[in-house]
């Protein structure tokens, strides 16, 4: 079960070294699902980021990041972050989310970072937010839960907001499920809600490339077509949710944004004959379909047989928990 919205004890600073160096050092790991989002209304006008992000509705799978984090007391602040086994000094969101907690300490702390990603990054699947929401709740058990998950859930979203990697992500992560976020912002002023799907569904994806999400969420005519499209396919599904209604509502919001690329255009055509609903992940040169677990084996076939190469290709459950510790 997620914890968000749970109480905590706060402890002081001088609890939380004391309890750090009876064992020398605290360590936490926690996961978040993937989210590949259908549609969506940008909201980001108030100048505060907790109140920025989008409504909108999409799907959790069960592919994600698990982070690992362990902490040291230390001389001087330290800070070492891994995505699958290599260092990096590019993970700047995780960057931001570990400056963002250390800024609310008066002392200094190693703290050594270990994402393992599941799931292409920059690609629609919710990586960067899975990133930095798993990132948030170790660092937050680890400091000896100083605030709620809730909030460690926000430095998460703020985080997202300030590089531009997403808007809504975050909350939804938090809620797992087919989520549907009615009202924008951070986890606790965002206003999310949630249908489990069952575990004879599969929600099967075809990855051929990046697309920034910071480079569309700047251009105006996309953010104009996304908002006139994004609204009325939000009030259309909220009458009528379900998997088939948002398959369709996310595959006609897909052709009015107009981001479908020719190499996508030629497969959906395919998978169109076939009798497989898809859509693309919103945002990625990605197509996903929510399927009977009989019918992934023949979609992963088709995806195989008419993509170019290089391609990744994802066949996952639905995460119906949301982000949690481990």
């Amino acid at each position: 079960m997620a914890l968000f919205g749970l109480p905590y004890i706060t402890l002081t600073n001088n609890a939380i070294l004391s309890n750090m160096s009876k064992k020398g050092m605290g360590e936490a790991v926690a996961f978040s699902p993937g989210h590949i989002t259908g549609f969506f209304e940008i909201c980001d006008q108030s100048e505060d980021s907790l109140h920025k992000g989008s409504r909108g509705a999409g799907i959790c799978i069960a592919q994600g990041v698990k982070t690992r984090v362990k902490v040291e007391p230390s001389a001087q602040n330290r800070v070492e972050i891994k995505i699958n086994g290599d260092e990096t000094n590019s993970a700047l969101i995780s960057q931001e989310v570990v400056n963002l907690f250390l800024t609310r300490l008066n002392y200094n702390l190693s703290i050594s970072v270990e994402h393992e990603v599941q799931i292409p990054i920059g690609c629609g699947l919710g990586a960067s937010g899975a990133s930095s929401l798993s990132l948030a709740l170790v660092l937050n058990k680890v400091l000896g839960r100083m605030k709620s998950n809730t909030v460690a859930a926000q430095i998460a979203h703020q985080a997202e907001i300030k590089f531009k990697t997403g808007l809504g992500t975050v909350l939804a992560q938090t809620k797992g499920g087919l989520e549907i976020r009615k009202q924008a912002g951070a986890p606790g002023f965002g206003k999310v809600e949630s249908i489990p799907i069952g575990k004879e569904y599969r929600i099967v994806g075809l990855i051929l490339e990046k697309i920034p999400t910071e480079q569309v969420l700047i251009d105006k005519l996309i953010r104009k077509r996304i908002n006139e499209h994004g609204s009325k396919a939000l009030n259309k599904f909220i009458k009528q949710p379900g998997i088939n209604q948002f398959m369709e509502i996310s595959r006609d919001f897909a052709e009015s944004v107009g981001l479908i690329s020719s190499r996508l255009r030629k497969i959906i055509d395919i998978l169109d004959r076939q009798g497989f609903l898809c859509s693309q992940a919103m945002f990625g040169e990605t197509l996903f379909s929510i399927v009977k677990e009989s019918d992934a084996p023949r979609l992963i076939e088709i995806f195989r047989q008419s993509s170019p190469v290089p391609h990744w290709i994802i066949n996952t459950e639905t995460d119906n928990d949301g982000a949690r510790l481990l």
